[in-house]
């Protein structure tokens, strides 16, 4: 098989969790920021597009170079391999961005791209007349930053966070990335009683869930590479017969849902049906006042309402107040919220162990970690 430099791009704040993913599939990378690279083969490019629960996207860096010129995009673009990856009917549209750089316009970057690449294809191919273009899709990104053009071409076509599962959502939903990161940033383990007390359309559950029982976040939906020829079909199925192998349906979770609303506790309901986990998680209508349990060592992983519009706010800060109370009872559990509100801890009654800043689109927020003690060690 061919090497590629593979590129998994990430949230802000998200990176060394896709590193240490990357490394968990076996792949050595680095970390630059929004993205780790890392070489590898087209399995590498299955396996990172059904497994990576982090990442937004999987792209192949197909050419690097400094270009001050549009003649220099031009002929530089011209250079690079394109009919390793281009079929001669291939569709393939150029999206493109520009950051300090003298090729500011990015209308023109992509145009000038387009048109090397066509050159290219046409000589590689000995064809004289216009190419049809009605062929498998591939997506073609030019970014320029600091002069420095990156030629790309993007593997996954829709973002990794759209997994197939969710039939219907609320009107903020949390990015299925973000809440497998936030699983992950709680080190649950699949023996722990896990609770999310704001389930909305149940995303945090059922990201957990499908941690706990090992199955890849891609198993249930299609990747734009899947229609290459070079990206070959049996590779595809062995990677689909890896994820049948490794998942594990029999491991029994407790993982709750609750949510005030009881409608999004029927989309919750939805989706986890949707993702084969309808009879994994449970999901029930409750404030969060009225959470008690006398479970020990559990993980409570909470994205409560910010309380962004004023006249929220004073509920907000009464729920939080609440939360604090109802939490403080589960002496030897574990509890990370998510939020923007900056007096958290104040309404909350209590400073977070630990905090750390990540973007919930483009809200910048604080996820805050209250850490109960580890569960004793089972002989």
């Amino acid at each position: 098989m061919s090497k590629y430099t593979i590129i998994a791009t990430a949230a802000m704040g998200l990176e060394s969790l896709v590193a240490n993913e990357v490394k968990n599939l076996g792949y050595d990378c680095k970390v630059e920021n929004g993205k780790v690279i890392y070489e590898g083969d087209e399995r590498a490019i299955a396996r990172s597009n059904m497994w990576l629960r982090t990442a937004d996207r999987v792209k192949i860096l197909v050419g690097e170079f400094k270009a001050y010129s549009f003649d220099e995009l031009f002929e530089k673009t011209k250079s690079l391999p394109w009919e390793r990856y281009l079929s001669v009917d291939a569709e393939f549209p150029v999206q493109g961005k520009s950051v300090k750089s003298k090729l500011y316009s990015v209308p023109d970057c992509q145009a000038i791209v387009k048109k090397a690449i066509v050159e290219k294809i046409k000589k590689a191919y000995k064809q004289t007349s216009w190419l049809t273009e009605d062929g498998p899709l591939v997506k073609i990104e030019i970014a320029i930053h600091k002069d420095k053009a990156s030629l790309l071409i993007d593997t996954s076509g829709a973002g990794l966070h759209k997994r197939g599962y969710r039939a219907s959502q609320g009107e903020a939903p949390l990015k299925e990335t973000l809440a497998a990161a936030l699983v992950q940033l709680s080190r649950w383990t699949p023996n722990r009683p896990f609770v999310d007390p704001f389930c909305g359309s149940g995303t945090i559950p059922i990201e957990a869930a499908l941690i706990g029982q090992n199955i890849a976040p891609g198993f249930n939906r299609e990747f734009l590479s899947e229609d290459w020829s070079w990206m070959r079909k049996e590779v595809w199925d062995e990677v689909r017969t890896e994820v049948e192998d490794l998942a594990n349906y029999d491991r029994e979770l407790d993982i709750v849902g609750s949510d005030l609303d009881h409608r999004m506790i029927e989309i919750s309901k939805q989706n986890a049906f949707e993702a084969g986990l309808g009879d994994v998680i449970s999901f029930k209508q409750m404030q969060v006042k009225d959470i008690s349990t006398k479970k020990e060592y559990g993980i409570i992983i909470g994205n409560p309402p910010y309380g962004e519009r004023l006249g929220d706010r004073k509920e907000v800060e009464n729920m939080y107040r609440d939360m604090g109370e109802a939490f403080n009872r589960l002496s030897t559990w574990s509890v990370y919220i998510m939020t923007s509100y900056e007096d958290f801890e104040k309404q909350y009654g209590k400073v977070a162990t630990k905090k750390r800043k990540l973007f919930n689109g483009f809200i910048k927020t604080d996820f805050y970690q209250y850490w109960g003690p580890k569960p004793p060690k089972i002989n």
